[in-house]
């Protein structure tokens, strides 16, 4: 980071919830007059995220020697002290505090505003008028999680799930609308059990559906990761007769061993990830997927690593996270028989080799196809499937555009704007 602007700086770290946090952030920042913050809205996910995020604040400090730091996030939640303990640290600001316009006040001196996340009951809409420098807008219909998978310490950063109603949706979706977004993602912590904590208890493709009928011109909503057994009818719905909802769909899968699922307490077999994808490609047939993957998951043997493998090829999965097993303190994984390092590495090194070839293999199915493809930067965007598209004109940000892929390039789809 350099010298500093009249808008306060975020570096985010981890999920695309993250995302949109850090732009609630720097609005109630800029909004108190702290312009001359550098905040950071930090992941618990891994050990190697942590990392990060402390070496980024070392070298803010560095550059920027009379700026506030403010640290906040998952991790800053779930280990206050480790961030408050640094000397390059003003202020730690808890994950449900960090969204209240009060909390930025520069009035507020206390070094460490943390509050009991498991106490949080409500997930105020926080609407944005938009996103500066994205594309795609981000809108957060759900936070936390009910679960207790054992390799996970989300919950403990991020509390128990809590829904925003429907109408607050549709507004935000509306102002986004308005404000010239062709392209809303849907994003919270476990977006499949959204809902459940309000009256009535609107599922994830009803209120998906109210979005669609109440906002016609919304171009196009993409989802962000679903859990494979909780997709509800009115989301098959919705898959199978909705356009405007994106064929890319990515999976919260973990592993394709039915022990390892077992040992992750998840909620899904390997059959269930079959049944999920047949099922979605029968009801639209050029539906693409993504997968979040952990490699090297203890007491994971060879025979079960090649069962992930298998998993990712009969299911077609594309667009593959790879996370190397990384245990998290507090949580049962942590205590299980551990991999050893470089075999964690290693698989999820052939993970993400195998993840390429289906990237080349997705490729080639859409050669000498049309797309329609939202421009993220220059010359650069993506289509209804996610697949990156280098364009032969630069564009707008955040324009519409029909495309021909006229072929692939050094590994990257080439498009041409149709007349």
């Amino acid at each position: 980071m350099n010298a500093r602007s009249k808008t306060p700086q975020v570096q985010t770290f981890g999920c695309r919830l993250n995302v949109y946090e850090s732009e609630v952030m720097k609005s109630h920042a800029r909004n108190a007059g702290m312009e001359d913050a550098i905040i950071f809205n930090t992941c618990a996910v891994t050990a190697e995220a942590e990392r990060q995020a402390r070496q980024a604040i070392r070298r803010a400090r560095r550059e920027n020697p009379d700026a506030k730091i403010i640290v906040t996030g998952c991790s800053a939640q779930i280990k206050p002290e480790t961030y408050a303990e640094m000397p390059e640290v003003n202020q730690v600001i808890g994950n449900h505090l960090k969204l209240k316009s009060e909390t930025w006040q520069e009035t507020i001196t206390e070094r460490v505003i943390v509050n009991d996340i498991m106490s949080v009951r409500e997930t105020a809409g926080h609407l944005l008028e938009g996103f500066e420098g994205h594309a795609r807008a981000f809108i957060q219909v759900q936070n936390g999680c009910d679960h207790r998978c054992t390799f996970c310490i989300i919950p403990y950063g991020r509390g128990n799930s809590r829904s925003v109603p429907v109408d607050d949706i549709v507004s935000q979706v509306k102002k986004l609308v308005e404000q010239g977004y062709n392209e809303v993602v849907i994003s919270g912590v476990d977006v499949t059990s959204y809902g459940k904590d309000l009256p009535g208890e609107p599922t994830l493709g009803y209120m998906m559906s109210v979005i669609f009928r109440e906002v016609p011109e919304l171009p196009r909503l993409r989802l962000s990761s679903l859990d494979p057994v909780e997709i509800d009818e009115e989301m098959w719905n919705l898959i199978a007769n909705e356009p405007r909802l994106m064929p890319h769909l990515h999976l919260s899968v973990q592993a394709g061993d039915d022990m390892i699922l077992k040992r992750m307490k998840r909620r899904h077999l390997r059959q269930d990830v079959i049944d999920t994808c047949k099922k979605a490609r029968s009801l639209r047939p050029d539906m693409v997927f993504g997968a979040d993957i952990i490699a090297g998951f203890p007491t994971e043997t060879d025979e079960m690593f090649e069962n992930t493998l298998k998993l990712v090829e009969e299911c077609n999965l594309t667009f593959l996270h790879i996370f190397p097993y990384s245990p998290r303190p507090q949580t049962p994984a942590a205590k299980m028989p551990q991999i050893p390092l470089a075999v964690r590495k290693d698989r999820a090194l052939h993970l993400r080799q195998l993840g390429n070839l289906q990237v080349a293999r997705l490729h080639e199915a859409l050669k000498n196809k049309r797309c329609q493809v939202v421009v993220e930067q220059g010359n650069i965007g993506r289509s209804e499937h996610f697949a990156e598209i280098t364009l032969d004109i630069e564009s707008p940000l955040g324009s519409l555009l029909i495309v021909e892929i006229a072929g692939i390039r050094d590994g990257h789809l080439i498009g041409k704007i149709a007349a």
